[in-house]
């Protein structure tokens, strides 16, 4: 059986992935270069949520097994990771 911390981590990249591919299916129905950037804007959001959610649920299922000074180097790696994509 699966941890219920990959279960949600699975479960949330099925969901991002579902909704990148929604997503690209409706910029072709839209065919319309303005709306089709407003959809990728949107998705802009999602991508960088998705990554703090599932990193979030993947550091409490290993919370207990992984020293507090790795927990803290993980941190900055997705802090690096959202100041590197944001600028």
């Amino acid at each position: 059986m699966f941890e219920k911390a990959i279960l949600g981590m699975a479960s949330l990249r099925i969901l991002s992935g579902s909704l990148e591919i929604l997503a690209a299916l409706f910029i072709l129905r839209v065919n319309q270069v303005e709306k089709a950037l407003l959809i990728n804007s949107g998705l802009a959001f999602v991508g960088p949520l998705v990554l703090l959610l599932t990193t979030t649920i993947g550091l409490l299922g290993v919370a207990e097994r992984v020293s507090f000074g790795k927990l803290v180097w993980i941190l900055a790696g997705v802090a690096l990771i959202l100041i590197g994509v944001r600028k």
